[in-house]
């Protein structure tokens, strides 16, 4: 199988959109019969470039940047309009160097200049209800954590958005999971109210190069009308685009097969998450 093949600012208008998501999906994309630039738009063209960066320049961030972010964080849905998530903007370096402790000892939370740690809040709703002089109860159910972790993805994944669209870097730390508890205490949070993830943000650092990671094809994820388990062939195909990817930026190469399944032999690959419950139920969740 070929290289996956890098867009850049030379790639003809006509085939951006081809190289965009040969980029995306590397030596496993077949192209589809249907395909052409008049798919895509400057929105589209953002989401396919998408890469984590965990390096970032001295550039200072634009002053209205929280301001801005917040917004498009709250411009995504929300269940029931319950807004039941929040957003702890992080400056302090202090306060980065032991978050990035608390997630796997992970150097770029502490060494970026804005960490945003999104959080699972259904505090608000309990304190909205008290005062309305209602009892709360459904907030006890798994129902309600469900509903705020998603809210807090949704509005995580608006603000990822906005950001890259500024040109602006970003990386998920879901290692915030790792010791719950101790965030948790660190950023002053009420009970029931849950660190889903962290997110590094600042400028890419410009001399650090980080490529779009492939994804796995379309027809392993897509399902048309019921679902169908992935093919073999399939899932090798992804494995030789990782390795293709892996080549590109001199890493160790290892098929995806063998890290997913790697990460999720057992408790001992979870990083400390396998006391996820009990950590909850600490928190203050109800988890009915």
């Amino acid at each position: 199988m070929s290289e996956p093949v890098a867009a850049s600012a030379d790639v003809p208008e006509s085939g951006k959109f081809h190289a965009l998501l040969r980029d995306r999906y590397g030596a496993s994309w077949l192209p589809a019969s249907n395909t052409t630039d008049a798919s895509a738009n400057d929105v589209i063209e953002t989401l396919l470039n998408h890469r984590s960066v965990r390096a970032y320049s001295a550039q200072p961030l634009p002053a209205d940047i929280l301001q801005t972010v917040t917004a498009a964080a709250q411009s995504a849905s929300s269940s029931s309009n319950l807004q039941a998530w929040s957003v702890v903007a992080v400056r302090d370096t202090g306060r980065k160097q032991r978050l990035a402790v608390y997630a796997g000892n992970q150097k770029h939370v502490a060494a970026a200049p804005l960490l945003l740690v999104f959080i699972a809040d259904l505090s608000r709703l309990r304190r909205v209800s008290a005062a309305a002089g209602t009892a709360a109860d459904g907030l006890d159910y798994f129902e309600a954590f469900l509903v705020a972790v998603a809210d807090a993805a949704f509005a995580a994944q608006n603000a990822v958005v906005a950001l890259e669209s500024l040109g602006l870097g970003c990386c998920y730390i879901g290692g915030m999971r790792n010791k719950p508890e101790d965030v948790a205490a660190e950023l002053a949070l009420p009970p029931e109210a849950f660190a889903v993830f962290g997110l590094t943000v600042g400028y890419p650092d410009p001399t650090v190069k980080t490529d779009v990671k492939p994804r796995l094809p379309q027809r392993v994820i897509l399902h048309l009308e019921v679902y169908q388990p992935e093919s073999g062939e399939a899932l090798a195909d992804y494995d030789a685009s990782m390795n293709a990817f892996q080549r590109q930026q001199q890493m160790r190469e290892l098929n995806w097969t063998t890290q997913a399944s790697n990460r999720v032999r057992g408790p001992e690959a979870l990083s400390g998450r396998d006391r996820l419950v009990s950590a909850l139920r600490t928190l203050g969740f109800g988890l009915k």
